[in-house]
């Protein structure tokens, strides 16, 4: 089952595809399709329990708080890099 995840978990990354993706809509299409359909296969091979465990956990970190100021931070550092490229290109 790790073979499988690591495996659709390469091919979503991987340059390389089974059709490329300058071909019109069914080049991306295929990248959509496979790993789609992968990770449904992932997750249906899972044990329940690893499932139910990962669930709750994903459940916890959400509960936390969240640090407004880090994210206007960290959107104000984009927002000057997108300010300075368009500087540039004009």
């Amino acid at each position: 089952m790790r073979l499988l995840a690591v495996s659709v978990t390469a091919y979503a990354l991987s340059p390389i595809d089974l059709i490329p993706d300058f071909i019109p809509i069914i080049g991306y299409l295929d990248d959509l399709l496979l790993v789609l359909l992968g990770l449904m296969l992932v997750i249906r091979m899972l044990p329940p329990k690893v499932l139910i465990d990962s669930r709750v956990k994903a459940a916890e970190i959400l509960q936390r708080p969240r640090s407004q100021s880090a994210a206007v931070f960290i959107v104000g550092i984009w927002m000057i890099g997108l300010a300075g490229l368009a500087y540039w290109l004009l």
